[in-house]
C-alpha cells in the first residue's frame, strides 16, 4: 500500500508554495530542529504521512533519511541551511527568505507560518 502525500500549506502571513511530503523506504524521518523536543507540527505530519518524528537535537538523522525538517527559525540560519542541502523544510515561524541562503529557499522545498490547519492528507484526483 502506497503511504500518503501529505500537503503543507503557508499559513496566515507565511511565505512558499503547498510543499508535499511522502515517506519512501529511505526517507522516513521527519526531522524536529525546533527545541523543546518534539513540536506538535513535526509530530502531526509524522501521523499523517507514516513517518517518525524526531528530536534533531538529540539525535543525528543522516540527510538520506530525512523526509523533511521542521524549524522555528525567525533568523537566517536553519531556515536555509536545510533548503541548500535540498531538503524539504517546514517553518512554524511566518518569515520569507532572507539571509545568506536565501538563494535556496525556493517554493516547493520551503513553507512557514506553519500550524496543524496547514496540514492536510493530499486528496486522490479523479481520473
Amino acid at each position: 500500500m502506497d503511504q500518503p502525500i501529505v500537503c503543507i500549506s503557508p499559513g496566515p502571513r507565511g511565505w512558499g508554495i503547498p510543499l508535499e511530503v511522502s515517506i519512501s523506504d529511505k526517507r522516513r524521518k521527519i526531522v524536529c530542529i525546533a527545541g523543546g523536543g518534539i513540536h506538535p507540527v513535526a509530530k502531526r505530519i509524522a501521523e499523517l504521512s507514516g513517518g517518525e518524528a524526531v528530536d534533531g537535537f538529540t539525535t543525528i538523522v543522516p540527510d538520506a533519511e530525512t523526509a523533511c525538517v521542521v524549524v522555528n527559525c525567525g533568523g537566517t540560519l536553519r531556515l536555509g541551511l536545510f533548503p541548500k542541502k535540498g531538503l524539504k523544510t517546514v517553518n512554524i515561524n511566518p518569515v520569507s527568505p532572507s539571509g545568506p541562503f536565501a538563494a535556496f529557499i525556493k517554493p516547493g522545498i520551503y513553507v512557514s507560518a506553519v500550524g496543524l490547519a496547514q496540514i492536510q492528507v493530499k486528496k486522490e484526483e479523479s481520473p
